[in-house]
């Protein structure tokens, strides 16, 4: 019996913790929302490299809206996982929680998804594994992405 190619979710996840310090922070004491999408971008590219087994290079990002703010002092934990894959191209999720070091109190701050592409040794697009969703919340990310995927072709159709 041959076995199926691809990986699941949990195979490329990625968590992280940062700081958050002054020279990340506003005057008011609160995130740069750039600091952040650095963070983001960081994270959920590691995540794709874990799956695709290449380079990677961000094709796109989705919108993103801070819920809560972060502060100065807080931790903020980021979480990555591909949600779904194409041929080359990769839906990373990215859950971004700031965390309070002294009292453990967590509120999620942002998600975002973000697309990736992964490449060959040419830099040109390479197909990617498959993404094989295991428990009932991947295969529900995996439903949520693919519809995004959809909706996302669906835009640009009608912007270009």
């Amino acid at each position: 019996m041959e076995q199926q190619k691809g990986k699941s979710p949990k195979e490329s996840a990625v968590e992280t913790r940062c700081i958050l310090m002054p020279q990340h922070a506003n005057p008011q004491g609160t995130a740069f929302g750039g600091v952040i999408m650095a963070w983001i971008d960081t994270v959920a590219a590691m995540a794709a490299q874990r799956h695709a087994g290449c380079e990677v290079v961000t094709a796109g990002i989705d919108s993103l809206i801070f819920r809560e703010p972060i502060r100065i002092g807080d931790h903020v934990v980021l979480k990555a996982s591909v949600n779904y894959v194409s041929r080359s191209s990769m839906e990373v999720g990215v859950q971004v929680t700031r965390e309070d070091p002294y009292s453990s109190q967590k509120a999620i701050a942002t998600t975002c998804y973000l697309t990736f592409v992964a490449l060959d040794e040419n830099k040109k697009p390479a197909p990617a594994p498959a993404i094989l969703p295991e428990t009932e919340q991947e295969k529900r990310r995996y439903e949520n992405a693919k519809l995004r995927v959809q909706a996302r072709k669906k835009l640009l159709k009608k912007i270009k």
